[in-house]
């Protein structure tokens, strides 16, 4: 009997980059492939819910701003880590390393180049990240969530365009249909800024939705994921105009939820853009501002220039130009089935099997042939 190939995934500790590889070890599974994963311990509580047969700790560190000390220290976090990872891949040679971005990506991925062991990144973001750029000129392929990323370098490696993998509870909610048009019902709202909330969503959802006309509040239906330390005034405020909000500080539902919605507000994450279009929902994008790499932004525009979503730069983002979005809506119901009918075009559903297509092909991982109807 002979044993089943394993690929190593390597994530860094943050849904962003945990979900898609996630999403890609299923795909894998499902191959028969066996499935590791390398991330760094803030991955925390998301990594022990990932489906590995192992998950390995790699030291790691971000070498970005800070002091010349703080940068030698990164430095020497990443070297430890390159150890590491060079030990675990020696002594289990995996068919393939994919990365899928992040600083804890690096030690296992540049191990495996030097290893010679077939490696993929996958950049889930319109911009490519710091640790992924300086790992282009190194791996086989490059695999990307957005047709067009930008600042990737002039590489050897294949790049293909896969989508952002999603998770088995976005596949399952994108089979909800796209709430009947309003025509006097009701308005479903829901926002959230990410994994950990957004303080800006909780100062100008609210303030918006008090500048509503008073019949139109009676219409709207609000869930609202903030921050524990924002919850209380953020509960208050919708108590003064819509009476009841559904606020938590996490939603375990998130992309149920999303599917019950007409009209999302949310930051522009890539998995938040890519669990949009798969489900098929209009939404009201703010990217996170001040990033280096304006990577959100980025993400936010492809939504936006096939007409799936409005993008607002924070330092517009006021309540009077959020009330104002929100009544054209609520004026014009056509425009959120465009809108959700648009997104629902640009997404990917089959983006981890198109993934671990590229895995396979890339380190020539045979794979069982299917069976043949018998004549």
């Amino acid at each position: 009997m002979t044993s089943r190939p394993r690929v190593l995934l390597c994530a860094g500790g943050t849904g962003g980059h945990l979900f898609p590889a996630e999403a890609l070890a299923g795909a894998l599974e499902r191959l028969d492939i066996e499935v590791a994963l390398a991330t760094d311990r803030r991955a925390g509580v998301l990594a022990g819910s990932f489906r590995a047969e192992e998950v390995i700790e790699i030291a790691s560190a971000t070498p970005s701003g800070g002091s010349p000390l703080g940068m030698a220290k990164a430095a020497l976090f990443l070297g430890f880590g390159f150890l590491q990872a060079s030990r675990t891949l020696r002594r289990r040679r995996p068919a393939a390393v994919v990365g899928f971005g992040g600083y804890p990506t690096v030690p296992p991925v540049m191990a495996a180049a030097m290893l010679r062991i077939p490696t993929v990144i996958h950049e889930q973001n319109g911009v490519m990240g710091r640790a992924n750029r300086f790992l282009a000129g190194r791996v086989a392929a490059i695999a990307t969530g957005f047709p067009e990323v930008k600042g990737i370098p002039a590489t050897p490696a294949r790049v293909v365009h896969t989508g952002n993998p999603v998770r088995p509870a976005v596949l399952a909610a994108a089979r909800t249909p796209f709430p009947a048009a309003l025509h006097g019902g009701k308005l479903r709202l829901l926002v959230f800024g990410g994994s950990q909330g957004a303080r800006v969503m909780s100062d100008v959802v609210p303030a918006a939705i008090e500048r509503l006309p008073t019949d139109v509040l009676p219409r709207l239906v609000v869930a609202h994921q903030a921050r524990e330390e924002d919850a209380l005034r953020v509960m208050t405020a919708y108590a003064r105009s819509v009476g009841h909000a559904d606020v938590q500080p996490f939603f375990k539902d998130l992309p149920q939820r999303i599917a019950e919605s007409h009209l999302v507000i949310s930051r522009s994450g890539a998995s938040t853009v890519a669990e949009l279009a798969v489900i098929g929902r209009p939404s009201i994008l703010v990217p996170l501002p001040g990033a280096l790499d304006q990577d959100q932004a980025a993400n936010a525009r492809a939504l936006a220039e096939i007409g799936a979503a409005t993008v607002i730069p924070q330092g517009e983002f006021t309540p009077e130009r959020l009330a104002a979005e929100i009544m054209a809506r609520i004026a014009d119901p056509a425009r959120l089935e465009q809108a959700a009918a648009a997104a629902k075009a640009a997404g990917i559903a089959d983006a981890a099997e198109r993934l671990a297509a590229l895995v396979v092909h890339t380190a020539r991982i045979p794979l069982p042939e299917a069976p043949t109807a018998e004549a």
